[in-house]
């Protein structure tokens, strides 16, 4: 069973709310939404591969279920969390509140929903939050990921290259942090 830690204190936009979205905990039932949407990430990866069906699907559970154990060994205070659209579930936001930073630990969207503005709703709504707590949002984001443009194109800054991820950062303008 997963853990009940407490979800850090973020929310969906109103825009997106008022079309039914909503982001809720994930649950041990949510696995096989979780596996078809992490699969949906490494088609083009696997695709110029001549494995067959099978042994794509094999090497993609259990690199799924490595990420999700190493994801809860070194994340054991991150939210995990099911994006849903009027009780369909079509992503996953896994967000870890730290002192200094909102850490997204993994964002992702079924292939139908990218290129739809929710994923730019949702990382705007994350900057909002991180202005009025005065806190970075920061993530690792593979070199070939498409969605690269879009963090670019929202004010994320390289830090550090790890190879295949480069680690990006947004700071908060330190003109419009909110006071309480």
């Amino acid at each position: 069973m997963l853990s009940a830690v407490a979800t850090p204190a973020f929310e969906l936009p109103p825009g997106l709310a008022s079309q039914g979205h909503v982001l809720r905990r994930e649950t041990d039932d949510d696995i096989p939404f979780l596996l078809t949407l992490y699969a949906s990430t490494r088609e083009q990866e696997l695709a110029p591969l001549s494995w067959s069906a099978e042994q794509k699907h094999a090497f993609l559970a259990s690199q799924f279920q490595a990420q999700r154990r190493h994801y809860r060994s070194y994340f054991a205070d991150c939210a995990f969390d099911i994006l849903t659209c009027r009780g369909v579930a079509f992503g996953r936001l896994y967000l870890d509140a730290r002192p200094s930073c909102l850490h997204i630990v993994d964002i992702a969207l079924m292939p139908e929903w990218r290129g739809k503005g929710v994923g730019t709703a949702v990382l705007t709504a994350l900057q909002e939050a991180g202005r009025a707590s005065g806190k970075a949002v920061d993530i690792f984001v593979e070199k070939f990921n498409p969605a690269l443009r879009l963090y670019r194109r929202l004010g994320f800054t390289d830090l550090a290259d790890h190879g295949v991820y480069l680690e990006m950062e947004w700071q908060p303008p330190r003109d419009q942090l909110k006071t309480a």
